[in-house]
């Protein structure tokens, strides 16, 4: 039975076996299957995948082409332009080289004309100079034949015939010379007087001013008399604060419906009027509020002298002046030379100076900086010590103005060396805006004494009997005795005065020195 058993079992166990094998490979076999299916669809997806993002590909690498594309047509289009510019540029270019060129050419052509004109001035000098030559030795021939007849006729020794021979060639050559210098300044004169008078004319004409004339006093109106005891107050406190606050001097006198601001600083002047005309539109007159208002102006004021510098130099066209700088040219509205406003001065002077550096063919706008700039001392507080010519030179150069303008603001009064020729129009330009009529005023004193010393400087040579100043100074009449003078002496005269004054004297403008020397026989019939 046991063997029954364990055959049946080994049977059992043989079946279970097989039959496990036989389910084994079922099993596997399914999950083969599966994984081919899950295989095929996974290839299928995958070649959509493929398909869709070679589609997308497609798809970006056209529109990154189109990009491209624009984007180059944009950059040639872009290069086409800089191409146009440049072209232009360089035909600019070549046309400006073909004009000065052309310029050269004309100028060459011009050298070389007169170079062939210096030639022939220089044969001519050659034939008069041996022609002068020839002319000596005849003289020299003929003064030895005079001063052997001289010895001769006279019986007189060679010292003494020479003696005479040399006084009379003396006074014979003083003469010549006077003669000779006369035909030379008639000649300079000539020459320069017509180029001068016309850059001058045309200079003062193209800036015609008004003449302003500013005075020591200002008036004030009111709407009513009323107003007056306002703004004295009581016991007069209110005028009294008013002028401690502004430093000029209120009259309120029976000039009816206005007050007199008396002062010699325009400045101070200007801000009193402006605190009263605010005093009396607001009606509240008090000492505190007179001292609030007072501070206020001025402080609008530094803001209006600011505005005023930087409306002068931007309608004279003048570009990076110091802030500094264009300050003091704005005070120069409050402040005057002579009567005549500094500003208005100014403006004129960087007018003359540009045309004048124009018609001389110098730098324009270095000219018209530098008339701009020359009075700046006159408005500056430092260094009370030095002139303002020189204290102007030192604020340029302090705020960094160029050199040749820092040498014409400080030479236009010859208180520096002139370095460079826009000095010399500075000083031009300066006497030319304080010379025409009506432009300044002088102290009484000051004009009587210059009168005087004209006066006194003719008076001081030999033959004068007379000497007139006239034209407010401007023209010397100088009579001289006629038996003791010649025509000769007449000329030499007026040129020693005229000398003497320029070196001795400082005035506005020129001086016309006139020499006359006349007969007159007088008699009487009866």
């Amino acid at each position: 039975m046991v063997i029954i058993y364990v055959v049946v079992g080994i049977i059992a166990l043989a079946a279970g076996v097989f039959l496990g094998k036989m389910l084994f490979k079922a099993n596997v076999e399914q999950q083969i299957a599966r994984a081919q299916a899950l295989e095929d669809k996974a290839k299928i997806e995958a070649e959509s995948l493929l398909k869709e993002a070679k589609i997308e590909a497609d798809a970006y690498k056209k529109e990154r082409a189109m990009e491209a594309k624009e984007r180059f047509l944009k950059l040639k289009e872009e290069h086409n332009l800089e191409i146009d510019v440049r072209n232009k540029k360089v035909l600019e270019g070549e046309n400006r080289i073909k004009q000065k060129e052309q310029s050269l050419n004309q100028k060459l052509e011009n050298v070389n004309r007169k170079d062939k004109e210096l030639n022939d001035e220089r044969d001519k000098l050659l034939s008069f100079q041996e022609a002068v030559a020839r002319k000596k030795d005849e003289l020299e021939k003929s003064h030895s034949e005079h001063v052997a007849k001289l010895e001769q006729i006279s019986k007189m020794t060679a010292d003494e015939a020479k003696s005479q021979l040399v006084e009379l060639m003396k006074s014979k050559a003083q003469t010549e010379a006077m003669a000779h210098i006369k035909i030379v300044m008639d000649e300079a004169k000539l020459q320069a007087s017509k180029e001068a008078k016309k850059i001058i004319i045309q200079s003062i004409q193209r800036t015609a001013a008004e003449n302003t004339i500013e005075n020591t006093v200002s008036v004030f109106n009111l709407t009513s008399d009323d107003q007056k005891g306002q703004i004295i107050g009581r016991e007069g406190r209110n005028i009294r604060a008013l002028e401690a606050a502004t430093g000029v001097e209120i009259i309120v006198d029976d000039t009816p419906e206005a007050i007199i601001i008396s002062g010699y600083d325009p400045y101070k002047r200007e801000i009193a009027r402006l605190s009263l005309q605010r005093l009396v539109s607001d009606g509240r007159i008090h000492p505190a509020r007179i001292e609030e208002i007072v501070a206020k102006t001025e402080r609008q004021l530094e803001a209006q002298i600011l505005e005023i510098g930087e409306r002068t130099v931007i309608d004279l066209g003048i570009h990076g002046l110091h802030p500094e700088l264009i300050k003091l040219v704005g005070k120069m509205r409050f402040r005057s030379s002579y009567g005549q406003n500094l500003l208005q001065h100014s403006r004129e002077v960087a007018n003359l100076c540009a045309i004048m550096a124009s018609e001389l063919g110098l730098n324009v706008k270095l000219a018209k900086r530098a008339g701009l700039l020359h009075d700046i001392g006159k408005v500056s507080d430092e260094d009370p010590e030095l002139s303002h010519a020189l204290l102007g030179a030192k604020l340029c150069e302090k705020y960094g103005e160029n050199s040749t303008i820092v040498n014409a603001v400080g030479a236009h009064h010859d208180e520096m060396e002139m370095l460079t020729m826009i000095a010399p129009i500075i000083q031009a330009c300066d006497a030319i805006s304080g010379a025409r009529p009506g432009a300044r005023r002088e102290i009484m004193e000051t004009y009587l004494k210059r009168i005087q010393e004209l006066e006194t400087a003719a008076m001081s040579y030999n033959g004068v009997s007379k000497a007139y100043a006239i034209q407010a100074g401007r023209e010397l009449r100088v009579i001289v005795e006629a038996d003791k003078t010649s025509d000769e002496d007449v000329e030499q005269l007026s040129i020693k005065i005229a000398q003497q004054i320029q070196d001795e004297m400082t005035y506005p403008g020129q001086i016309k020195v006139t020499v006359i020397r006349e007969t007159r026989a007088v008699s009487v019939a009866k």
